[in-house]
């Protein structure tokens, strides 16, 4: 371990019971230098790919001489190589012979023996880095190379994903080859409990979800409290020679494998993780009704809606028509700043925050739902009133309003691992941003095999009706020719009412929302048979393996069509990535309307301005809808950058810690 701290260039520890890094500071000029770092990095890829292709070689090299033993022989080399890298760290001449085992071993267990290209992306883990990776390459499979070498050494490992089906999907996929090497794997689910969760961290490698992992942390943090209290803990930990097992889950913040990172380090990153506590003595259905019956009632021109930035703003016709509407009654309606954040919240809550795109009901209650996983989010409430609002809106009980008693962002709770590395099939775009924030440089992995498939363009409709009618021939089309189809869309709204418009064509499709999550494995496993349609939000993005039948591949593979863009290209792309893998067929299409939300959100002067010039026409032309979405979403990715940014820059000036290295939640 003393030897791996070395070679991870850990200098500062924090003050606590589990090794992790202390938080860094940098200035804002090094921040400058480390973004143009990053995108040096990617321009010298070619230097890179040619030192891990040269690994890679070596690791091949060994494989005749490993298939030729049996499987005795291989435990016997695994453990006598465990004792080598706990000894001398990690040299690539024990790297390499690490890969070799692991490669045979998910040769004979799994059926599936690692690709050059995997080898590459697997060493570039292993040297704290982000490995861009095609979607299909198989990065499930190539984190377990550098998890095996790390926990073989003696490190404890997280392998971090998105969402609880691919963090229960991989773990269990995987574990034939940790058990062969004598390693336990575990992995983190929503309902298990804190001895369960800190078994589960206990073990040699440990698959969870970002979200999970963030609070559990937070957890432990207060678990401590205080750093005497920290202190208090280390020197008993010493003197009894364990761990706190009865106060902390994890072990400590050492080797991390986050799959998807840019959505994990980019695209989640703008507002920091929150554990709260309900606020006593709150009383405010009351308000929040009343609230929601003056912002009905104020007219238009009362108040500004700024969907970009998902807020409302009353003009000085809205303050007065709000003075005028509260001048009888107390509480916080005598003071102006109050009744006026309160009646905006409530603005927002009516025109911003609609039922089955930003959230759902479930269970009597509101459920946020994740725009870039399209998974719901239970444990999870907004700001200020709002979501005590939208309750009340959809006329349930208001829950209490809740007080933060920790916090951490994203960003600096991932440059805490003593070692960071990352997986992605869509990085290149933000590169710098992650060798800024989190230190971490990007590698582009080539593919395993050339790429087949194509992409037949951009369609803009201007109205929503149009562009349905288009989706609906397209899925008929393709389903009589024996493709199977996956229609990606924005929110749960919009995929049932897809679904009704094909089931009223005499259509049936597999519907996967966030209403049906449960059924998530079993609609996934049948998306890739011939004439099957799925209709799906992006819970069948980012890491769904879809097996296509081997009729499909006769047919042209899967087909997937794209019914409104994101705020993010990267995220579109990685809808597009689950046709065409590992070399198999498939093909894309974007069917997109005019009145989507991306356009009246964050180009409404460009898409009003189109409309009128394209008169009475079904559709724009290619060369402007292509125009109109490059401005939409590099306007949106250019606000979400510069609100990382402001998070990032918050935590700067906050000097109380609530979490164990000392400053800063």
């Amino acid at each position: 371990m003393r030897r791996l701290l070395r070679e991870w260039s850990v200098a500062e520890w924090a003050v606590g019971l589990y090794p992790e890094r202390a938080d860094r500071h940098p200035h804002a000029v090094d921040r400058l230098l480390a973004h143009a770092a990053g995108r040096i990095a990617l321009w010298s890829s070619p230097l890179a790919r040619w030192r891990l292709r040269r690994f890679a070689a070596r690791v091949l090299a060994q494989a005749p001489e490993l298939e030729a033993l049996d499987e005795e022989a291989l435990r016997a080399r695994a453990r006598a190589l465990s004792a080598r890298l706990a000894r001398h760290g990690l040299p690539a001449e024990l790297v390499a012979e690490a890969f070799a085992l692991v490669r045979e071993v998910s040769g004979r267990r799994l059926g599936m023996r690692h690709f050059p290209v995997q080898l590459m992306g697997g060493y570039a883990l292993l040297r704290g880095h982000v490995a861009e990776m095609a979607t299909g390459e198989g990065k499930s499979l190539t984190g377990v190379l550098p998890a095996v070498t790390v926990a073989l050494a003696g490190v404890p490992v997280h392998v971090i994903t998105v969402n609880e089906y691919l963090a229960r999907r991989d773990a269990g996929e995987m574990a034939p080859v940790f058990d062969f090497f004598g390693l336990s794997v575990g992995w983190i689910e929503p309902e298990q409990d804190a001895p369960a969760r800190r078994a589960m961290y206990a073990r040699d490698v440990t698959y969870c979800v970002n979200k999970d992992l963030v609070f559990d942390y937070l957890k432990d943090g207060l678990a401590a409290g205080s750093t005497d209290n920290v202190r208090q803990l280390a020197l008993r930990r010493f003197l009894d020679g364990r761990a706190d097992a009865d106060r902390l889950l994890l072990r400590g913040l050492c080797y991390a494998v986050v799959d998807e990172a840019d959505s994990i380090f980019v695209d989640e990153a703008r507002t920091p993780l929150i554990i709260s506590a309900e606020q006593q003595g709150d009383g405010g259905e009351h308000d929040y009704g009343f609230a929601l019956a003056v912002a009905r009632e104020l007219p238009a021109e009362a108040y500004r809606i700024h969907a970009a930035e998902r807020s409302a703003r009353l003009t000085a016709a809205g303050r007065a028509a709000v003075d005028h509407a509260a001048a009888a009654r107390g509480g916080v309606w005598r003071f102006r700043r109050a009744r006026e954040q309160m009646v905006e919240q409530a603005l927002a809550a009516l025109h911003l925050y609609q039922r089955d795109t930003q959230y759902i009901v479930a269970d009597e209650a509101v459920q946020i739902v994740d725009e870039s996983t399209g998974r719901t989010m239970p444990d999870r409430t907004w700001e200020h009133g709002l979501h005590q609002l939208i309750e009340v809106k959809e006329g349930l009980e208001p829950s209490r309003r809740r007080e933060t008693i920790a916090r951490v962002t994203y960003q600096r709770f991932f440059c805490r691992y003593l070692w960071l590395a990352g997986m992605t099939g869509t990085g290149a775009e933000i590169a710098p941003e992650i060798r800024a924030v989190y230190g971490v440089g990007t590698i582009r992995i080539p593919t395993n095999r050339a790429l087949r498939r194509r992409h037949l363009g951009e369609r803009v409709f201007l109205h929503a009706e149009a562009r349905w009618g288009a989706v609906v021939e397209s899925v008929r089309a393709r389903r009589a020719a024996g493709r199977a189809v996956l229609v990606g869309t924005r929110s749960v709204e919009a995929s049932e009412h897809l679904a009704a418009l094909l089931a009223a064509e005499g259509i049936a499709c597999a519907l996967l929302n966030a209403r049906n999550d449960a059924e998530e494995a079993a609609i996934v496993a049948q998306a890739g048979q011939p004439g099957q349609v799925t209709v799906a939000t992006n819970m069948a993005g980012r890491g769904t393996d879809i097996k296509l039948h081997p009729q499909l591949r006769d047919a042209g593979g899967l087909h997937v069509i794209l019914t409104e863009f994101h705020e993010s290209r990267r995220i579109d792309r990685q809808l597009f990535g689950r046709a065409g893998r590992q070399g198999d067929p498939g093909s894309c299409e974007s069917l997109v309307a005019l009145d989507d939300e991306i356009f009246r959100a964050h180009a409404p002067a460009l898409a009003a301005t189109l409309a009128r010039w394209a008169g009475e026409a079904e559709e724009l032309p290619g060369w402007m809808g292509n125009l109109l979405r490059r401005v939409a979403q590099g306007a949106a990715e250019r606000r979400n950058a510069r609100v990382r940014k402001r998070t990032l820059e918050g935590e700067k000036h906050k000097d109380r810690s609530l979490a164990f290295s000392g400053a800063g939640e």
